[in-house]
């Protein structure tokens, strides 16, 4: 891979990234909930669901999924439900005061990781934009391996990077978020809820 071509799809997986969806949504949520430190098993979480997905897509299964309409539908209407319940459970979740969040957070790496990993996964078609998308920049002519590693490392660094900042970002206004925290919170989960019922409404055209 050249530099030029890395560089075309440097920006393009940054673009990718800046696009609103359900991980950066969890990142603008958690860092304003507890702290962008916390935050960080959350993107490191969804990083990591990010990568099953680029590496079963870089090895074939997208195809797989187009040939096979019926097990793409019952995917998406998995990543759907979860999608859901990560809204109901948003939803209705108390609001937490600026004091707590030095306390709560003590608990829950293991569950904000769980949270950003099943977030990525959530949304099968991924599967296949990133058939689409990947194997415009992988060169036939060239070893294979070394552009897989390429292009997935590149892309979790950005991926990371934008998350991260989201992060940051909402833990520096979490004191102006929190003290609106029922209605954050219930604007978040509305959201999750949106994504969910357009996952279904797509998993039926």
């Amino acid at each position: 891979m050249t530099f030029e071509i890395w560089c075309v799809f440097a920006l393009s997986a940054l673009g990718l990234a800046c696009v609103p969806g359900p991980n950066s949504l969890l990142a603008l949520s958690h860092g304003a909930r507890y702290g962008y430190k916390k935050t960080i098993w959350t993107i490191c979480g969804g990083v990591s669901g990010f990568f099953i997905l680029i590496t079963v897509a870089m090895l074939g299964l997208g195809t797989l999924l187009e040939a096979k309409p019926e097990l793409m539908i019952g995917l998406q209407w998995l990543g759907a439900l979860y999608l859901a319940w990560l809204g109901f459970k948003l939803f209705f979740a108390s609001a937490i005061s600026i004091e707590q969040t030095t306390t709560v957070v003590s608990v829950l790496p293991k569950e904000l990781f769980k949270q950003g990993y099943f977030a990525a996964l959530s949304n099968p078609k991924v599967l296949l934009f990133f058939t689409a998308f990947l194997a415009q920049f992988i060169n036939p002519d060239e070893a294979f391996i070394p552009q897989f590693l390429i292009i997935t490392f590149s892309f979790l660094c950005i991926e990371f990077a934008v998350e991260y900042i989201v992060a940051r970002l909402a833990d520096k206004v979490k004191t102006l978020l929190l003290a609106n925290g029922r209605t954050f919170n219930q604007c978040c989960g509305s959201i999750f809820l949106l994504l969910a019922a357009i996952a279904v409404v797509k998993s039926l055209i």
